[in-house]
Parts: structure tokens; C-alpha cells; sequence
């Protein structure tokens, strides 16, 4: 069992980390939302163009179609989504370094939901970043129960 000084540092880490997602996700949401009234095809098109891709090419052209049926509600519905998930982590961020056992919680139960879909991952195609991905997740969790455990057992007495 890590000293409490390890495992406040340990958890920091994770709210840091957590917070650092839940900021790049809203800034995400941010430019989601500054292309409501955009034309998307256009734009993609640019994007194509400005990567020095062919356009009639089969990718491209996915995306530049994908872009151009991107209907404004859809676009609105997947920044609030991404607000929504931002907001989370913020929250579990600021639980987590405040200490809070319900952030603790949900740190755990996060984290685990995405271990058995990395791990297929993994399994079906291995790579460092797959495996790295894995590796930190798993650790998160272990550090989560572990707290959690020594939560209970300080109760306990």
C-alpha cells in the first residue's frame, strides 16, 4: 500500500489529467459550435485541398460528403454532448482533488468501463499507443480502489 503522500499525489495526477481532457473536449465543443452557420462541404473541401489531397479520391471525398449532410441540430447535438462529457470530467477533476469519495467512484467505474473494449483492442491489433492507453487506464483504477479500500478501512476503525 503506497504511503497517503503517494496516493494524494497519485490522485492529483489523475484530476490533473482529467481536467486537461475535460478542457480539451470543451475547447472541441467550442469549435463544434463556431461552424453551426458554416458550410461544412466547403469547408472540408478546403481542408482537402489545403492537406494536398485529391478530392475525387475515395477518402476525401467520405469526408467531404460526411461534412456536407452534417445537418446544424446534429452538429448542435454533438457540441452539447461534448459540453456534457467536459463538464463531467471538470467535475470528477475538481471531486477527485478535493477527495471526494463519490469522484473516487466514479474515477473507478470510468475507467473500467474502457478496459475490456482497450483490451480487445489491443488484442486484435497491438500497438505501443494501445498498450501505453491500457496500461495508464488500468492504473487509474487500481489507484482508485486502492483509495477507495483505504477510505473504507479509516472508516472502519
Amino acid at each position: 500500500m503506497p504511503s497517503p503522500s503517494t496516493a494524494r499525489r497519485a490522485i492529483r495526477t489523475i484530476a490533473a489529467f482529467e481536467a486537461a481532457k475535460g478542457l480539451v473536449v470543451l475547447l472541441a465543443a467550442s469549435g463544434l459550435l463556431s461552424l453551426v452557420h458554416a458550410d461544412l462541404g466547403a469547408l472540408a473541401a478546403r481542408l482537402v485541398r489545403y492537406s494536398h489531397l485529391n478530392p475525387a479520391s475515395h477518402y476525401p471525398q467520405i469526408l467531404i460528403d460526411a461534412a456536407s449532410h452534417l445537418q446544424t441540430p446534429r452538429l448542435v447535438w454533438l457540441a452539447l454532448g461534448a459540453i456534457a462529457y467536459s463538464l463531467l470530467r471538470l467535475v470528477e477533476a475538481w471531486g477527485l482533488y478535493r477527495e471526494r469519495a463519490w469522484a473516487e467512484w466514479l474515477a473507478a467505474s470510468g475507467g473500467a468501463i474502457y478496459v475490456p473494449i482497450e483490451l480487445a483492442e489491443v488484442l486484435h491489433k497491438p500497438t505501443a499507443l494501445g498498450l501505453g492507453v491500457m496500461a495508464a487506464n488500468v492504473a487509474v483504477v487500481a489507484v482508485m480502489v486502492m483509495t477507495l479500500r483505504a477510505r473504507r478501512a479509516a472508516q472502519a476503525r
